[in-house]
């Protein structure tokens, strides 16, 4: 449940990763284990990073969110058109980290709903200051540490393709999504985390 989540800021340092989670879930298809998969990424360094904690950490986090999804949903990752690929990155990381999935939740998807498609930089600075006076763990975090994670905030949603640019007022993008996939994630998954990212798109086609 979400509300069993810890928050963490370890999203800071690991953004989409669009590239690096296509090339993991393929070889998961072939059939590596999760040693294995460490093998590919520390010794065959297929990420391409110079980094031995960067690799381990890279190898961690994908592999985290990758266990979210069965085969089905992996191999739509893969044979999918790039947009439909990014977006089901982009759930592996609502569904692996609390506060991303709060943002998602309380200010992108209620801002399509209200049909106020554009993310300022006020948005950001309200959103977190609402997180401090919930949690006290949010509240000892450095004002650096927003900073960072609004950055990444951005960036994953410009890589996934929600927002048209990084910049200013942020214009949100409705993604459209195969309605097979959503109705297989509704059926084996807490429909909450798939509706953050298609409920407006999903209720429209209806």
């Amino acid at each position: 449940m979400v509300n069993n989540w810890k928050y963490s800021t370890t999203i800071k340092s690991r953004p989409l990763l669009y590239t690096e989670t296509k090339k993991l879930a393929d070889l998961i298809l072939q059939g590596y284990n999760e040693l294995k998969l460490k093998e590919q990424v520390i010794n065959n360094n297929i990420f391409q990073v110079k980094s031995e904690s960067r690799k381990r950490e890279l190898a961690s986090t994908i592999l985290s969110r990758l266990n979210i999804l069965d085969e089905y949903l992996t191999r739509c990752l893969i044979e999918s058109d790039v947009e439909t690929s990014k977006i089901l990155v982009l759930y592996t990381i609502v569904r692996t980290d609390r506060l991303f999935y709060e943002f998602m939740d309380e200010i992108l998807s209620e801002k399509l709903a209200f049909q106020d498609p554009v993310i300022t930089d006020s948005d950001f600075n309200s959103f977190f200051e609402s997180k401090r006076q919930q949690s006290n763990k949010v509240a000892g975090w450095k004002e650096y540490t927003f900073y960072k994670l609004k950055q990444v905030y951005i960036r994953i949603l410009f890589e996934s393709g929600l927002l048209l640019n990084q910049k200013g007022e942020r214009k949100v993008v409705i993604p459209i999504i195969n309605p097979d996939i959503i109705d297989h994630i509704k059926k084996h998954d807490d429909p909450r985390y798939i509706n953050v990212l298609a409920e407006v798109e999903y209720e429209d086609d209806k």
